[in-house]
């Protein structure tokens, strides 16, 4: 394990450390979902495309033609895997590395961990909110346990004084008090009259998700079905009469029109609701010690230096060292 693992010598933090670390405790899990939006959306296709049980489709079925010209489903399915198989197949092992460390290694990742990574992330994601919603519950989750394993046999050895942990709690307590959050859907038009048409389709049993793609006018999430993410009264790039509007609903509610700033009407619909957080110090002691520990790695360590250790080969050459 010491061959895969550089360590600085132990230092003390000090003043001018605090920014980077508090970039690093805030930005840290945003980043764990664009590292695997590729993986949540290729699955979503492949669990798509398998036919059902007793289904049988053959490799030259059409999927698409183009002025006569067919494209199979075997065409289909190399082309991705030529552009995601790769990245795919490579998180997969990853995960199972990770696992057979966890065993080796005896390292333990509870719910509650996971649980507080997500509500950190949710707190933290901001921009990557539209990583976030392409991923399932199932596939975060358990790339955030793959992450905590590696973060966990990296720093198992690394002593942090709880004096630095106090203090970083202390200076940072932002950090851990999150607003109440609001995953959203949002369609909007440039008027009254045809908001006022979307909405009575909706009530009429029209999904959400499909009407923003053949109405909204809003570029940015007319392609996701309106999904906006999670939306918090921290952001200030919110149009505050769709921030209100959110504010009134619960899960699976939908808005009355609104009029928004830039002279168009919107409607929104809230998917989840993830009420406000306080953590105390006991709560995310162990988080910031793990992350004050992974500061004082020299360089970023990644999975792939565990498949030679435990002998992980793939299709696309030999195990990496």
């Amino acid at each position: 394990m010491s061959s895969t693992r550089n360590r600085r010598p132990q230092t003390s933090s000090t003043p001018n450390q605090t920014p980077l670390l508090q970039r690093r405790l805030k930005t840290k899990p945003a980043l764990i979902v664009i590292a695997i939006l590729l993986l949540g959306n290729f699955l979503w296709f492949i669990a798509w495309l398998i036919p059902n049980k007793g289904q049988e489709i053959g490799s030259d079925e059409q999927v698409a033609a183009v002025d006569g010209d067919v494209i199979t489903r075997q065409e289909w399915m190399i082309a991705m895997e030529e552009r995601y198989g790769k990245e795919t197949l490579q998180n997969l092992v990853n995960e199972s590395v990770m696992e057979k460390a966890a065993d080796k290694y005896k390292i333990k990742v509870s719910n509650q961990e996971i649980d507080l990574e997500l509500a950190l992330m949710r707190s933290a994601q901001d921009k990557f909110d539209t990583a976030l919603q392409n991923l399932s519950a199932d596939q975060l989750k358990q790339k955030i346990r793959s992450g905590l394993i590696l973060d966990k046999v990296l720093t198992k050895d690394v002593v942090i004084k709880e004096d630095s942990i106090k203090k970083y709690y202390e200076e940072n307590k932002a950090l851990y008090n999150t607003d109440t959050s609001y995953r959203t859907n949002f369609i909007e038009v440039d008027s009254k009259k045809a908001a006022e048409e979307a909405l009575s389709e909706l009530k009429n049993g029209s999904d959400f998700s499909v009407l923003a793609r053949e109405i909204s006018i809003d570029s940015a999430s007319a392609s996701l079905g309106g999904d906006i993410g999670f939306l918090t009264e921290k952001q200030g790039n919110i149009d505050p009469a769709l921030l209100k509007a959110v504010k009134t609903l619960s899960a699976n509610e939908i808005s009355k029109v609104f009029k928004l700033d830039n002279g168009h009407y919107g409607i929104v619909q809230v998917q989840e609701v993830i009420e406000g957080q306080s953590f105390t110090y006991d709560d995310v002691k162990e988080h910031i010690e793990r992350e004050l520990a992974l500061e004082q790695l020299q360089q970023s360590i990644t999975p792939e230096a565990f498949w030679s250790e435990f002998k992980a080969t793939w299709y696309y050459g030999e195990e990496k060292k």
